[in-house]
């Protein structure tokens, strides 16, 4: 076997095999490579044992339970993951001079944003960029940036300052946060409500990791709340906390461009809006810094600030922080 890989030294590993040695590198298991590149696992192993014929060194160390990187494949597999990426870029700069707003664009969206911003997102796509592909992902925001990090996702749409290094942002707009309660609270309906008020208020959040609980106890921490204050955490999505307001089980904080979807078509919830200056979030767009499509990605921020003109938010301009 060694004679065997010491004369095929001269041979030049391809892209394929790169790709499929990154694959078992990543997730240390034949099936589970192959299927995240669609390719078939024995195709997908032949590769790899071609890959180490070319190179003329043991990547993988093979047993009956499980996969794991030799020495030299630890160090290779580094070296390979940054040429698929140099080739994923040489692509991708090649389709941004080709034509802008041409091919697919694989866009991340949290769950807080997606349902109520995705229908001007798409409807300005369709009506003005009709050869863009859109690919919708929704999912919480670090899984979103390890996307954009890795590849997997070209831009990104959620709330900010990320503080992510690599990771450029666009911003949109500014959107209050709006108290949801039941129609016979004391503060329902009412439009001056001092933050002070959430100090004591039973606080109804989403689950551990999305961003908006994260911002939510931000702003009750701002208003004076102690961290010994129970807060209840009991929804895995807006909805969900909505009817556990109408349920009577306490209150929570909305984003206003979520207001009308979640509470307009039940008549046992109120809103309540902030004294000036209110709580608020920032939505924008997130580009990895420099990639080639960074004029595209500019030009479209600057579409959906006037695609999303008449939201109930307040825009931001163009490079603005």
């Amino acid at each position: 076997m060694a004679q065997a890989i010491q004369g095929n030294r001269t041979k030049q590993p391809s892209l394929s095999q790169l790709r499929a040695f990154v694959a078992v590198a990543e997730h240390l298991h034949f099936r589970d490579a192959a299927a995240a590149i669609g390719m078939s696992q024995p195709a997908l192993s032949g590769a790899v044992s071609s890959l180490e014929e070319a190179l003329g060194v043991q990547l993988i160390e093979r047993t009956t339970r499980k996969v794991l990187l030799s020495t030299a494949g630890e160090r290779l597999a580094l070296r390979a993951g940054a040429v698929m990426d140099a080739v994923g870029a040489l692509i991708e700069e090649a389709e941004a001079v080709r034509a802008p707003f041409t091919g697919t664009l694989r866009l991340g969206v949290i769950p807080t944003v997606a349902p109520y911003l995705l229908p001007t997102v798409l409807r300005l796509i369709h009506d003005r960029y009709p050869d863009l592909d859109p690919q919708v992902h929704e999912e919480q925001t670090s899984s979103l940036l390890e996307g954009l990090t890795a590849g997997r996702l070209d831009l990104l749409l959620l709330a900010v300052p990320l503080g992510h290094p690599g990771v450029t942002e666009l911003p949109l707009f500014d959107e209050d946060f709006v108290l949801v309660t039941e129609r016979a609270h004391r503060l329902g309906g009412r439009s001056d409500i001092p933050r002070e008020e959430l100090r004591d208020l039973p606080l109804l959040l989403l689950d551990e990791g999305h961003c908006l609980r994260d911002q939510a106890l931000d702003v009750c921490r701002e208003a004076g709340r102690t961290d010994g204050t129970p807060v209840t955490t009991t929804a895995a999505g807006l909805s969900t906390l909505v009817q556990l307001v109408a349920g009577g089980l306490g209150v929570t904080l909305l984003p206003r461009t979520a207001v009308t979807v979640e509470t307009g078509r039940d008549p046992a919830l109120a809103t309540a809006c902030f004294a000036e200056p209110a709580p608020s979030r920032r939505i924008a767009l997130a580009m990895r810094t420099g990639t080639a499509r960074h004029e595209e990605f500019g030009q479209f921020a600057e579409a959906l600030r006037e695609a999303m003109a008449g939201l109930p938010v307040r825009m931001t301009a163009a490079g603005e922080n």
